[in-house]
């Protein structure tokens, strides 16, 4: 079996073993964020134990999640491209800084709930997969989702007026763009840099996930909870395409088999953390995450119209003009049907 450049090494050798000696196949993954429930109840699991299990000793994995590997979230496309991992997680909101297309399904204000970011990422999908495959020699074997993204603040606030003028810490360029419209200033900063930052006061207020926020202990240094889904936070879990034909078929057969249940349990983990979270964090029920003394900030008709509002004439232009032409094109195929939105040339 030969092997080409962009193939890891050590996949390379694994693979052409166990298919010439039928030795276990050992595989070597990167992971998502360290510490949340998506990693820590799934993707952890199904590669440490699940997926020895069902191959019957014939595949075993080892994980460790990209930010505790000494990879940043947005060199994940580039080193999985070079084969350096062969099998990974990468955030699209932090690769998109490479390839603005990836970030089609999940521009913040797009999507208000899970049912809109289902709709939308069925839409997205094939176009994603072939992307990813053509553009970066990655294929897509999985789709997840983090919690809904919410507003965290140090300072009371009844509504997105009064961001107007805040340091905010946000996650992706959509992001920025619906901050900046709202009178904030946007910071980016990477996750787990997050609570630091507000201790420091680099920023008194931060957007990340629900629970997600929970779980790094953000309820502790800030007051102000707006449980609104600004965005969420799609990645996608893929192979290097050297790395993936390496495989003898019987791994490629039982990870395709196998990857859409873990992505669908997933899913349903970042549903039920986007309100146990917001419960978690102001004092509700809460049963896997630490209970905090946050005061909701409650949803009201005109934030969400203004939200829509910035999304239209803010944040897919602009989305547009970094992304250019093609991303009209993009739009206009996959989106637009299920949105009822245009996109026009800027």
């Amino acid at each position: 079996m030969r092997c080409c450049v962009s193939c890891a090494l050590g996949a390379c050798l694994a693979a052409s073993a166990a298919a010439q000696t039928d030795a276990p196949l050992k595989l070597r993954i990167v992971g998502g964020l360290a510490g949340v429930n998506q990693y820590v109840n799934h993707e952890q699991p199904f590669w440490a134990r699940e997926l020895p299990r069902l191959s019957g000793g014939r595949i075993t994995a080892e994980i460790v999640p990209f930010d505790q590997a000494g990879i940043r979230s947005q060199e994940m496309l580039r080193v999985m491209q070079l084969g350096t991992v062969p099998f990974g997680t990468a955030l699209l909101s932090r690769i998109q800084t490479v390839d603005a297309e990836l970030s089609t399904a999940d521009l913040a204000g797009l999507n208000p709930d899970m049912a809109s970011l289902r709709r939308h990422m069925g839409a997205f999908r094939p176009h994603l997969e072939r992307i990813m495959r053509e553009r970066h020699g990655i294929e897509v074997l999985a789709v997840y989702v983090y919690p809904a993204q919410v507003t965290f603040c140090t300072r009371p606030f009844n509504g997105l007026s009064d961001l107007a003028g805040r340091r905010v810490r946000t996650g992706s360029p959509s992001q920025a763009d619906l901050m900046r419209a709202l009178g904030a200033i946007p910071v980016q900063t990477e996750f787990a840099e997050i609570v630091s930052a507000v201790k420091s006061g680099v920023v008194e207020c931060a957007v990340t996930g629900a629970m997600s926020g929970n779980t790094i202990g953000l309820h502790e240094v800030t007051h102000h909870l707006d449980p609104k889904a600004v965005s969420w936070g799609l990645s996608i879990f893929g192979a290097n395409l050297g790395a993936w034909n390496a495989l003898p078929a019987h791994a490629r057969n039982l990870m395709r088999d196998e990857l859409p249940k873990l992505e669908q349990a997933i899913w349903a983990e970042s549903d039920r953390d986007t309100s146990e979270g917001v419960a978690c964090n102001t004092g509700g029920a809460c049963t896997s995450g630490r209970k905090g003394r946050m005061t909701e900030v409650k949803a009201s008709a005109a934030d969400a119209q203004r939200v829509r509002q910035i999304f239209t004439g803010t944040v897919l232009p602009a989305w547009l003009r970094r992304c250019g032409p093609a991303c009209v094109a993009l739009w206009n195929q996959s989106m637009a049907p299920v949105v009822g939105l245009e996109a026009r040339p800027q």
